[in-house]
């Protein structure tokens, strides 16, 4: 098994994908990761349109084909008759992780109070994390400051890599017994 975390990026809107304007979620995610992740990863990243068909097929690619330890989604989790990311998400899941859902709801209500309308979720499908982020750069980050701790341990469970952070970026949390020593 490899060490690269292989992660899938998926930015879901219709506008940006038919090149109405640039898309602004994927870049906003390279740049959190490359901040971020101590440990060796690759990027796999899609930009698509809301079809919820294209979403579930662009997800079971990434998770089955690519073989993405994590596949994060920007977009498409609103009230609105477009916004079908956790549809798609949950009809490709395997385990509901509704934990990250939540406290991704959570975090983004300390910023925005519209976050009560997100419907953002987190699965697992085979051995990937799939979780549904915001849309825009700033909420991105926000989101993943707030519920990333807990992701480098999840992959754990999951058989993925052990994922090592920078620590004066973001520190993950492992269970001392879960805990390799650095170095």
């Amino acid at each position: 098994m490899s060490d690269e975390l292989r992660v899938g990026l998926v930015s879901i809107s219709d506008r940006a994908s038919t090149g109405v304007y640039e898309d602004k979620g994927i870049p906003a995610l390279q740049e959190w990761f490359s901040a971020a992740l101590a440990s060796p990863w690759t990027l796999e990243s899609r930009l698509i349109a809301d079809e919820q068909s294209v979403i579930e097929q662009t997800l079971i690619e990434l998770c089955d084909v690519v073989g993405c330890h994590l596949v994060l989604t920007t977009g498409g989790t609103g009230p609105a008759p477009r916004d079908v990311t956790p549809e798609a998400t949950l009809a490709v899941a395997h385990k509901l992780m509704p934990g990250f859902g939540e406290q991704m709801r959570q975090v983004s209500l300390k910023y925005v109070p519209t976050a009560i309308l997100s419907r953002q979720v987190g699965v697992i499908r085979g051995k990937s994390l799939i979780l549904n982020l915001p849309g825009q750069p700033k909420a991105i980050k926000e989101t993943l400051d707030g519920v990333f701790a807990a992701v480098p341990y999840c992959i754990d469970l999951i058989g993925g890599p052990y994922i090592e952070t920078r620590e004066e970026f973001i520190k993950a949390f492992r269970p001392k017994s879960a805990q390799r020593a650095s170095g």
